[in-house]
């Protein structure tokens, strides 16, 4: 007997043995489609120098109480830079991590975990939406009113460390 002979015959068996659950498994249901659209925020005026100021101050502030050292970066709406503070210590790659992650949270209108967690579950198309984006946590749209004014990004500690400081950046702002 030949090998695709054998093989021929103990696939045959196999499926003999295994009956309907070796067919194939029905494809699941698509998604529901949503009435609301997701991160529909509307875009404000720009956030203005001294409001960068103020978001980067409370997070430097918080990086530090924890001893992380970060880049930390605020963008304006349309995702161009504000304002940019590398703290003594940081990673290099820092400053311009973090401000692709304020970036995206910017232009996308939602935090930059968003796409880290559709990149984690299996959707790595994501990260072709658009040149520079950053799949990662660390960055924020900052809320005034609202509407989205700009966004913070961190880097240099863990994705959840960044979080914090971004977070507690833009909080400052309501």
């Amino acid at each position: 007997m030949t090998n695709s002979s054998l093989t021929s015959l103990l696939v045959a068996a196999v499926l003999a043995l295994a009956g309907p659950a070796a067919a194939q498994a029905p494809a699941p249901a698509p998604a529901p489609i949503p009435d609301v659209q997701p991160f529909d925020v509307a875009y404000g005026a720009p956030i203005t120098l001294d409001q960068a100021r103020k978001v980067i101050a409370a997070a430097e502030a918080e990086a530090r109480k924890r001893n992380w050292k970060c880049g930390i970066a605020v963008v304006d709406a349309s995702g161009d830079l504000v304002l940019l503070v590398k703290m003594d210590g940081a990673q290099n790659a820092a400053s311009k991590i973090s401000e692709g992650k304020a970036r995206t949270a910017a232009l996308f209108r939602r935090p930059s975990k968003v796409f880290f967690d559709a990149v984690e579950s299996g959707h790595p198309y994501v990260t072709s939406l658009l040149p520079g984006l950053v799949a990662a946590d660390g960055g924020l749209p900052i809320i005034d009113n609202g509407k989205v004014i700009g966004a913070i990004g961190t880097s240099g500690g863990t994705g959840a460390q960044d979080a914090i400081v971004s977070k507690a950046g833009a909080d400052t702002i309501k």
